[in-house]
């Protein structure tokens, strides 16, 4: 019997800003790319973007399409690029701009076309602002995708991922699983997962260990995502639903 292929995307959503959604959604696209599945990725939108030869760039977008090999478009990666490190909505009424939601789609829909599965990382966490009252959770639902939470892994995580998963889900968006990043060690980390797990019904997916500063190479990272993370739930999940 041959292999049940997957047609859809997943978008990797967080508690916060600064957890390793970058990492994770790099490790997992290119888990699946090694399990014969091919992946795209997106990042539909990049607040605080780097400066090339006088263009704006994704950081994040890049170390995605590295993880990958990938070779898709930048505007299809990254359709919304804002110089300062703020909440996108901010950041484009600060530099006269409106991200536009329907712009994201289609680059979506074309990256959807070309792939199996496209990862798609947010900015930030699931209410963080796009523009006016528009909220990451609002892009979520227009693509149409499911998602995974990242959360810390000390005190304030339970209760930030409780937060997020019950607005996704008011939202109208189903979450596969949480990812619990940075894991050091210690009663609160270790007692978190099983709580967060009974308090929201919604699985841990997986639970990758810190690597610190020295040892924080890409590769490393990366390699950590692959085998801390059940990508076989996932990949069950999305071939199924």
């Amino acid at each position: 019997m041959g292999k049940i292929r997957v047609m859809t995307g997943i978008f990797i959503t967080g508690t916060d800003t600064g957890i390793g959604k970058t990492m994770i959604s790099a490790g997992l696209a290119r888990a699946l790319k090694r399990r014969g599945y091919d992946v795209g990725v997106m990042k539909p939108v990049q607040s605080g973007a780097g400066i090339r030869n006088g263009e704006l760039y994704s950081q994040d977008g890049e170390v995605m399409i590295s993880a990958i090999e990938g070779s898709d478009e930048a505007e299809l990666v990254c359709p919304f690029l804002f110089k300062e490190e703020l909440a996108p909505g901010v950041a484009a009424q600060i530099e006269g701009k409106v991200v536009d939601l329907r712009r994201i789609k289609e680059a979506y829909s074309e990256l959807e076309k070309r792939h199996d599965i496209v990862i798609v990382e947010g900015a930030g966490g699931i209410a963080v602002p796009l523009k006016n009252k528009t909220l990451v959770s609002d892009l979520i639902h227009c693509l149409g995708v499911p998602a995974i939470v990242v959360a810390r892994t000390g005190l304030g995580t339970i209760n930030h991922t409780f937060l997020t998963i019950e607005h996704a889900q008011r939202s109208g968006i189903t979450i596969i699983g949480v990812i619990i990043n940075c894991f050091k060690g210690g009663i609160a980390e270790e007692t978190n997962p099983k709580v967060i797990e009974d308090l929201t019904g919604v699985p841990i997916l997986g639970i990758v260990p810190h690597v610190s500063a020295a040892y924080g190479r890409h590769e490393k990272i990366l390699s950590l995502v692959e085998k801390n993370v059940d990508l076989e739930k996932i990949i069950s999940f999305m071939s199924f639903h």
